[in-house]
């Protein structure tokens, strides 16, 4: 496994100081941003789709830290009921794809989306309980009309330019969980698997090392991001984890997203790099930093900090069994 980081949080840098800055931290890999949610700061997509002098220079510049590509990343919502919304996603999601292939990336990560409750809503709607029974309706008509259509579409689109899909599960959207990742990829294709990001797990009261292992039966995680959250057990115990408050309001929120290391412990982390090393996972382990409590050096540090060590271990263990 490679370390890397998810490169959207150096907006504040040029493309040449975010990469020199990541090669001199020790790491082999960046996430780039193309559009939607992470912006395309350090990938103007569409100049690379009509260059190929301007690809060979990007590639040229990343090559030159000894970095690679692990991912490009177009987080939005295709299956948005306003069409416009869902006409951006959708476009910006294969145009990455088509620069993926050109650029020999092998992953797009992005958001499974998510639709209304019927033809004519005007914003998405998740589902989070099957009563009252239309819960259970709409679920099953967001599935069957909007999710399998779209994503079978996008499998073979995929295919057709050898790259993966990795999706991110997240609360909002209709991947969300382990369950739903899997009917996702069993009922629309191969090309379509997971970026495991334990830290959407964990408020939700799962085990990341466990679904991994589930994941790793179907060979669908493609990417990982390394995050964490923490819960505040006092908050947690009085309101429950599904808490709308805004991610700034910390002391009164039942969890929030922290650098790796301040939501869970070691052992933790190491439980889940030992279950992708059992999984057969090979891939980048990106850091994503969405802490509030840390400036981005701070948190980009500290992550740095506490996951080299245990990835070092882990290269020195196989080299023992081996």
């Amino acid at each position: 496994m490679k370390l890397g980081i998810f490169t959207v949080l150096f907006g504040d840098k040029t493309f040449d100081e975010m990469l020199d800055y990541v090669a001199a931290s020790g790491l082999q890999t960046v996430e780039i941003g193309t559009g939607g949610s992470p912006g395309d700061r350090f990938c103007n997509r569409k100049e690379l789709l009509q260059s190929a002098e301007k690809r060979k220079a990007f590639l040229d510049s990343i090559a030159r830290r000894n970095l690679e590509i692990s991912a490009l990343s177009c987080h939005g919502n295709p299956l948005h009921p306003d069409k416009a919304i869902a006409q951006e996603a959708h476009e910006t999601f294969q145009e990455t794809v088509l620069l993926a292939e050109l650029l020999g990336v092998p992953n797009v990560v992005t958001f499974s989306g998510c639709p209304g409750e019927s033809e004519t809503s005007k914003h998405s709607v998740w589902v989070t309980c099957p009563w009252p029974t239309e819960h259970s309706e709409i679920l099953k008509w967001q599935w069957e009309e909007k999710v399998i259509p779209y994503w079978r579409a996008q499998n073979q689109f995929l295919k057709d330019h050898h790259v993966r899909v990795a999706i991110e599960a997240h609360p909002g959207f209709v991947v969300y969980n382990t369950e739903t990742m899997l009917r996702l990829r069993s009922a629309c294709g191969e090309q379509i698997g997971v970026n495991f990001d334990p830290s959407h797990l964990f408020w939700q009261g799962m085990d990341p090392a466990l679904c991994i292992k589930r994941l790793a039966e179907a060979e669908c995680i493609f990417h990982v991001h390394a995050k964490d959250t923490a819960i505040n057990p006092y908050n947690t115990a009085e309101n429950g984890v599904l808490d709308v408050k805004p991610y700034q309001d910390e002391n009164i929120r039942s969890w929030i997203f922290r650098t790796v290391g301040y939501g869970h412990g070691e052992e933790v982390w190491r439980n889940i790099i030992s279950a992708l090393q059992l999984a057969g996972y090979d891939g980048a382990i990106s850091i994503e930093h969405e802490d509030s409590l840390m400036s981005i050096e701070e948190g980009f540090e500290k992550a740095v900090q506490f996951l080299q060590p245990i990835l070092i271990r882990k290269k020195l263990d196989n080299i023992w069994w081996a």
